[in-house]
């Protein structure tokens, strides 16, 4: 998969994500200090996932409407560890398919995706595995 990580996203989640063959933009090394609206334009134009810990992309994109193609995913999860948020990151994002055009949410118990008609499923720990 073709990813846009924002600037605030662990190190050991972008190296873990590359080790996987996905290709990841990091706004770390290539962009520091973007405005929000300007890492949304470029995941839109580069045609990459945005992944980003900053619940400010819920409201430009869920809340405002703005288009979040090819897509938003905000990750609520806390780790003692970047080696273990690293491996249930990659476990989440590589656990399905349909990210791309939609709005997900991934937490450390459940993960939400809002899909381009705002219809939303949510999946317990156990369910997901």
């Amino acid at each position: 998969m073709r990813f846009l990580a924002n600037e605030n996203f662990p190190r050991e989640v972008v190296v873990a994500l590359r080790a996987r063959g996905h290709d990841v933009v990091w706004m770390h090394e290539t962009a520091p200090g973007q405005a929000d609206i300007d890492v949304l334009r470029r995941a839109r134009e580069e045609e990459r996932l945005l992944l980003t810990f900053d619940k400010d992309f819920g409201e430009l994109a869920y809340r405002q409407g703005l288009a979040v193609s090819p897509g938003v995913i905000l990750f609520r999860v806390s780790s003692t560890s970047g080696s273990d948020a690293a491996r249930f990151i990659v476990s989440a994002l590589e656990s399905r398919t349909d990210w791309v055009g939609s709005f997900g949410v991934i937490e450390a118990d459940r993960w939400r995706h809002h899909g381009r008609q705002a219809s939303s499923s949510c999946w317990s720990a156990q369910e997901r595995q």
